[in-house]
């Protein structure tokens, strides 16, 4: 009946009822972006390598990518390097997890409380354009010296960006999704996790990616501050030392923890959010 329909035939006779039929849309072509961002990645980088080689900058100042990886090695082959990122990695997944577990459940709670959202849109509107590492001097006096000061001002950075993004995620969600919900019976535990939450995720893993960004600019800059170890710490002492090779081995390593960190949100956002398609 479909095909015959499908190909523009008349029904069968008595067949009264109209049968509509979709054609699944075609599969969409390869997606090349992966293949351009690994060119042009690779063009930088031999674009680095050249201006270093061919003396147009001193490999004091700018060492090439060739150099940079023999200090990487060397480095990993000692232990030093592990021993940096793994305590970095360490203060960013604490912090991370703080801050974006506490912005996620009161951006929920801002979201779906009109008391909550009066009181509490306010005091994040006063808090969020302060510097968060002008706020380190402070968390070291009522933390003290350690780990703690240092978690803490990755979790408040983390913080403002995802409790926005969840606050709008929540507001944004169609009204009539929620009429939907409570004229069937749903509880109000069931709108929110049925919901808003489902709704909301997007917004809620941009302002993860945008928290992860910002957890790196802090950890490296409190590493720097206040630290003997870290990144940040071997960043600012290889600097001091003119030690460039590995002051950039410190900049590359950075830059792969952004890359692997967006590159795992985007993972999460295709596994939680697969409805949501990209048409471009």
């Amino acid at each position: 009946m479909s095909e015959l329909i499908r190909r523009g035939a008349q029904p069968p006779s008595g067949v009264s009822e109209k049968i509509v039929v979709y054609e699944r849309a075609p599969a969409p072509a390869g997606d090349d972006r992966p293949l351009v961002s690994l060119v042009s990645l690779f063009a930088m980088v031999a674009v680095w390598e050249g201006v270093s080689r061919l003396g147009w900058v001193s490999s004091l100042f700018l060492p090439p990518p060739t150099a940079v990886l023999g200090e990487a090695l060397r480095m990993l082959g000692t232990g030093e390097l592990a021993r940096h990122l793994g305590v970095s990695l360490v203060r960013i997944g604490a912090g991370f997890a703080l801050g974006a577990g506490m912005a996620t459940a009161l951006g929920l709670v801002l979201g779906t409380s009109r008391v909550a959202e009066a009181v509490g849109n306010p005091l994040i509107a006063a808090t969020y354009p302060i510097p968060k590492i002008a706020l380190l001097p402070l968390m070291i006096l009522w933390l003290g010296i350690g780990e703690a000061p240092k978690i803490v001002m990755i979790a408040l950075g983390v913080f403002f960006p995802v409790v926005i993004n969840t606050y709008a995620g929540v507001r944004d969600t169609d009204p009539l999704m929620v009429k939907a919900a409570r004229s069937l019976g749903a509880s109000r535990g069931q709108v929110v996790g049925k919901v808003l939450l489902p709704s909301a995720l997007p917004m809620i893993l941009a302002g993860y990616r945008l928290g992860a960004g910002i957890a790196l600019l802090l950890v490296v800059s409190a590493e720097m501050i206040n630290a003997t170890t870290g990144i940040g710490f071997l960043i600012l002492n290889s600097g001091d030392l003119m030690l460039t090779g590995k002051l950039m081995v410190g900049l590359v390593l950075l830059s792969l923890l952004g890359l692997a960190s967006t590159g795992g949100i985007r993972l999460l956002e295709r596994y939680l959010v697969p409805w949501r398609q990209d048409f471009r």
